[in-house]
């Protein structure tokens, strides 16, 4: 049996920067619900919402598992369409809704960037 080649570098890298930008964003998502001031109900269904899908898939991206980095992208919608609804309609969260979309879409290309650099080297990964 032969053993699959190392991941190349820029695949650690891309990775490295995946979770830094999901730590940031699960950080601008718990600032984003401390300063909702509404509490209650409001603040579970933003809790699920938008924190829910980003611990979703932190076990398998640290665990280098190419099949999270594929689907955790989907995990991002959400985040996308409350940023792009909060820069449009509320001007008092406007900077932190544009950071949140910075961060989520620099979070999607660095999983995309991972499954560019891991390309042949998952196991059964068909290129």
């Amino acid at each position: 049996m032969v053993e699959p080649a190392a991941a190349p570098r820029g695949a650690d890298q891309a990775r490295l920067a995946a979770i830094a930008l999901l730590s940031a964003l699960i950080a601008g998502v718990v600032v984003a619900m401390l300063q909702d001031a509404t509490g209650g109900a409001a603040l579970a269904a933003m809790a699920v919402f938008l924190l829910v899908p980003l611990l979703l898939p932190l076990r398998g991206i640290l665990r280098r598992d190419r099949r999270t980095f594929a689907w955790a992208t989907l995990c991002l919608t959400p985040h996308f369409v409350y940023a792009l609804t909060e820069i449009v309609a509320n001007p008092d969260v406007r900077a932190l809704a544009a950071a949140m979309f910075v961060l989520s879409l620099g979070l999607t290309i660095a999983l995309v960037a991972y499954l560019r650099f891991t390309r042949g080297h998952g196991k059964g990964d068909r290129g």
